[in-house]
């Protein structure tokens, strides 16, 4: 058998790990490998500025009204902040308040109730929603066909100005994986470049004692789906997980979403019930409704006095990351959009 040369295996190398370029994607220090598998689909900053203007263009909706930004502004962690619920094409109310968007590429499934289980895949349901943005593929690949800057943009990504839905999905896909938050003063102190304050340094041990078994350190999530003892909304009666699954065990499980970011998230709740985070841990020291699939963790109600309440506040707060709140990279790009023109 002939052997390989070094440069061979070395040619090898380089190419199995061409799809994730380090200066486009890098995992923190301390944090699991992700999730997602970028070998089917190799990260290029191509694709990525694709994605960018695919995810802040109307044209996706079906009255070109409505973008991925219209309900997940970069300077409120990719949510939205003004209503409870998200708002679609013509002044239509979703019924769910839209998660915050961040460490995407640690997850393997999206939504509240987890009916996605691909991120390639999870923009095709705010896109297709009738009360979101109320369109489908086939129509916005003739939109996109049609427009003056897409074409060449796919060129640039593809390598052809060739436009599908896989394509659009995916890179809609590769923008979203950059939106990596881990810079936060948490993440400083983490790494001995910063100190909590004492306030701060209680809170986190408040923390870590009454909250940290849902809110797992670094993600601050686990990902997974729990009943944290909200009493049914009345008007939308939604059940969670157990509308996938049909499993009554899911009922009433909703997706543990990230503590990353919490300053600027609000409302909290898959239905946006509570406005501030005094609010949220009031509901664990005395709102909790029990059941029969209520968490095991909160069982007990939180047993914490008001000052402890303002501590575990001071330490949330340390988990805002304002260099991925205002990092330009996730702006809108003006750029694509109204270039200016060239002497």
């Amino acid at each position: 058998m002939k052997q390989l040369s070094t440069l061979t295996i070395l040619a090898f190398c380089l190419v199995a790990f061409s799809f994730l370029p380090e200066e486009l994607f890098q995992t923190p220090e301390g944090w699991p490998e992700p999730k997602y598998n970028f070998a089917e689909n190799p990260l290029t900053e191509e694709n990525i500025l694709l994605g960018r203007a695919l995810f802040h263009d109307p044209i996706l909706s079906k009255d070109n009204t409505i973008s991925c930004t219209s309900c997940h502004s970069q300077y409120s962690a990719f949510t939205h902040i003004d209503h409870k619920l998200s708002h679609g094409i013509d002044d239509r109310i979703g019924t769910r308040n839209a998660p915050a968007l961040m460490n995407l590429a640690w997850q393997d499934k999206f939504m509240w109730d987890g009916a996605i289980v691909n991120l390639d895949m999870q923009s095709l349901a705010p896109i297709s929603h009738p009360d979101e943005m109320g369109e489908n593929l086939a129509h916005i690949v003739t939109k996109l066909q049609g427009s003056k800057i897409y074409p060449a943009l796919f060129k640039d990504a593809y390598g052809d100005t060739s436009i599908t839905g896989e394509r659009i999905l995916k890179s809609l896909s590769q923008f979203m994986l950059t939106m990596v938050s881990s810079n936060s003063k948490y993440d400083k102190v983490m790494r001995n470049e910063a100190q909590f304050t004492a306030q701060e340094q209680k809170g986190y041990q408040l923390f870590v004692k009454n909250c940290a078994s849902c809110h797992k350190e670094p993600l601050f999530t686990t990902n997974d789906f729990a009943n944290n003892g909200l009493p049914i909304d009345t008007i939308l009666q939604d059940f969670g997980r157990m509308k996938i699954t049909e499993n009554s065990s899911d009922s009433l499980l909703f997706k543990i979403p990230t503590l990353r970011n919490i300053e600027f998230s609000y409302p909290y709740m898959h239905d946006g019930r509570f406005n501030s985070l005094n609010e949220v841990l009031s509901h664990y020291q005395n709102g909790i409704q029990h059941s029969s699939t209520l968490s095991p963790e909160l069982q007990d109600s939180l047993s914490i006095s008001p000052n402890d309440k303002v501590d575990i506040i001071a330490f949330l707060l340390t988990l805002s990351d304002k260099e991925f709140l205002f990092n330009k990279k996730f702006n809108y790009p003006k750029e694509i959009f109204f270039p200016v023109a060239k002497d």
